[in-house]
This record gives structure tokens, sequence and C-alpha cells, in this order.
């Protein structure tokens, strides 16, 4: 009795293999658009201008007194109302407490982030909204320093 394998040749195995492999990934769709190696797609999330703030608060400010100023930064999302429409205009507000373990904030002890739609929007936050122009005099007493970074995501 002659019982004899069909074995495939490493070659063959080979092809099929990456044949699968081809037909696999074709059906395959993917959720998002490469836009270029080194910056990723924005075309799923549209966004507006990013306002970043970062305080260094004085020696003698006590921890309640921060909380009080942080508490109130995170609150002009709602606050501030837009001029013609009298709705929140600032899109996101979040802040918290520098933790970087690089050792190289500069002193600075907590960061927020804003984002607004559009200039006319930052613009309006920046030199005429009542709540917000309130809130910056109201932290001088116990601010130390205060840094301001914006930017336009994917805007270089």
């Amino acid at each position: 009795m002659n019982h004899q394998r069909n074995v495939l040749s490493k070659p063959t195995i080979f092809i099929f293999v990456g044949l699968a492999f081809i037909a696999l990934f074709s059906f395959i769709n993917l959720p998002f658009k490469v836009s270029s190696p080194s910056r990723p797609s924005l075309t799923n999330s549209k966004m507006g201008i990013i306002h970043i703030v970062m305080f260094e608060f004085k020696e003698e400010v006590t921890v309640e007194e921060v909380a009080g100023v942080c508490d109130r930064m995170l609150a002009l999302k709602d606050d501030c109302l837009h001029p013609t429409t009298n709705t929140p205009y600032v899109k996101m507000a979040i802040g918290g407490k520098e933790n970087s373990p690089e050792g190289i904030a500069g002193g600075i002890t907590h960061a927020f982030i804003e984002e607004f739609e559009n200039e006319e929007d930052r613009k309006y936050y920046l030199e005429k909204d009542p709540v917000h122009l309130a809130f910056v005099k109201s932290v001088g007493p116990v601010v130390k320093k205060a840094q301001v970074v914006d930017f336009t995501p994917g805007v270089f």
C-alpha cells in the first residue's frame, strides 16, 4: 500500500499566505485617513482654536484659594455667554494640577485648556467678555506668573 501525502512546497505556502493577507486587508475599511506620515489627519474632528492657560501661584496663597481660582477658571465655559445668542460659546474647558515627572514646568503649577469655535469668539473672550475680564482681574493678587499659548490644530 502506497500512501502518498499531498504536501505543498514552501514557495506555494508563501504565495497562499500572501494572497490571504492581501484579501483580508483589502476588505478592511480603516476608520481614519492618513494625511502624511508626520501629521495625523483631523478629518474626523473639527477643532477650532485651542487656548492654553498656565498659572504659577504665589507662595503665600492657600490651597483653598488655589482651588477657588481653578473652579472659577473651569466655570468660565458655562458663565461666558455669547453677546448675540446669550449662550455659552467656550466649546470645551479642562484643567488640572501640573504633574509631569520631567521637572521642567518652570514654576507652572496648574494648566487649563479651552477651545473656541473661531477667532471672533476668542477675540470677544479676551477683549470684551465681562465675565472673563472680571476673572482675569480677580486672579491678579494670587497668581505669580501666567502663561498663555494658543494654536489651531494642524496649522504650523
